[in-house]
């Protein structure tokens, strides 16, 4: 069996065992392990194992992952994502839809501090829906809207997704953030617009609620303008280079802390509980690393990345179609294998395609998350899909069904991506180097 052929019985065999239920990170270790022992030596195996598990768990730059993972858990447990949702049900709650357009606004602010997708669906899960039920909304849009807002923390900075992207292809994460921000904006309003239209169609979806006095608006902005600052100094920082995105997340995950003990949201029970919490995300993140390297340096030494991307570049089609067709690859992967899992262990194939076509790897990261937002939705694996399932314990089908129409959104996204790269590249032009 030559180098090639044991490659893809690995890649099969990896599958495999994911779909049994096994954590992806051990899984690519170990096959990645295997699989180089074959082909190298058992020898060189260990060597490389031992060095690719130290690397990962002593290298400085992956600290930005648990400190993001920390200010998310602080923002989620201490209690920001309710505020956020009634300051934005004050302003638009009374038309049409509004509260629902209300969850997508929070679910855009909420986004922005925790960078996490389940996060953020399990947070407006609990705290948006029963408020629905009570002016009446039908499930079809309230789990819809819930399940679909999630996904914008994959957008959103701070994003996990798109740290770990930039460690993968070595891009600057503090350019990833920024560049994410006009595509995340321009998928929030487009998710309104739908709300809307679709209410207007059928009022029975999102009645009127309550009207809110400017007293009782302007009182809401105050009691979520620190917030607002933390987002202004911790992206602030990250454009004028003050901060590096490790000292970022740092400053992020403090000032989120001591915000919410100002505001006596949380104790220490509470904060012991984020702690905890962020300790074992972050170490799920960083085996997920440690395990991709392990199986990437298999996958290298049998010259599948270099065959592949021959393949690809060879293929008597534009490079715009190629970019199509790995975005596909992404959106299938993301179906059957967890999203975040897929993007670690597709990123290093498809990279260097890329960057050969002539794409920008800034540009391509935020092209890669709008991929990866369609795969958190759709089945079979549609993580956000379960953990509104959960909360809720509606039948997948209504929930399938109301995420549909936000669908269309992603993918005018990425058309409009694709047309406009500026859309993504315009602010991380202003970034110091």
């Amino acid at each position: 069996m030559n180098e090639a052929a044991i490659g893809i019985v690995g890649l099969l065999v990896l599958i495999a065992l994911f779909l049994t239920g096994l954590e992806l990170g051990f899984c690519m270790a170990v096959i990645g392990f295997l699989g180089y022992s074959l082909v190298v030596s058992f020898k060189a195996g260990f060597s490389m194992v031992a060095q690719d598990i130290y690397d990962t768990f002593s290298t400085y730059g992956f600290t930005v992952v648990p400190v993001f993972i920390l200010m998310g858990q602080i923002a989620f447990n201490g209690g920001i994502a309710k505020k956020l949702y009634a300051s934005a049900y004050r302003f638009i709650g009374h038309i049409p839809g509004g509260l629902a357009m209300a969850t997508v606004a929070g679910a855009t602010a909420f986004g922005s501090v925790t960078g996490s997708t389940t996060a953020t669906a399990a947070t407006f899960a609990n705290v948006a829906i029963p408020e629905m039920d009570r002016y009446g909304y039908k499930r079809l849009i309230s789990t819809g809207v819930v399940a679909a807002s999630g996904t914008l923390g994959c957008l959103i900075p701070p994003s996990v997704p798109l740290i770990i992207y930039g460690i993968i292809t070595e891009q600057s994460i503090g350019k990833l953030f920024l560049a994410s921000i006009i595509p995340g904006l321009f998928v929030s309003l487009f998710f309104i617009l739908i709300i809307y239209f679709w209410c207007k169609i059928d009022p029975a979806l999102g009645p009127k609620g309550e009207s809110s006095l400017w007293t009782e608006r302007l009182k809401s902005i105050k009691e979520i303008g620190g917030i607002a600052l933390i987002f202004l100094v911790v992206m602030g920082g990250l454009l004028m280079g003050f901060f590096t995105p490790t000292e970022a997340g740092s400053v992020g995950a403090f000032a989120v802390g001591l915000l919410a003990f100002i505001t006596k949201d949380m104790k220490m029970s509470v904060l012991f509980r984020s702690l905890k919490e962020s300790l074992i995300m972050a170490c799920m993140v960083l085996m997920l690393i440690a395990g991709s390297t392990i199986f990437g340096h298999f996958i290298t030494v049998t010259k599948i990345p270099m065959v592949s991307a021959e393949w690809i570049l060879n293929l008597p089609l534009n490079r715009h179609v190629i970019l199509i067709l790995i975005g596909l690859v992404y959106i299938i992967g993301g179906t059957f294998i967890d999203d975040l899992a897929f993007m670690i262990l597709a990123t290093p194939i498809f990279y260097p395609v890329v960057a050969k076509l002539g794409y920008d790897l800034i540009w391509f990261g935020v092209f890669i998350q709008l991929t990866v937002m369609i795969g958190v939705i759709i089945p079979p694996v549609a993580i956000n899909v379960f953990v509104v399932k959960n909360v809720t314990k509606d039948p997948f089908s209504l929930i399938y069904r109301g995420v549909t129409p936000f669908l269309l959104s992603l993918i005018v996204v990425i058309v409009l991506l694709f047309l406009f790269p500026k859309l993504a590249l315009f602010i991380p032009s202003f970034l110091k180097q």
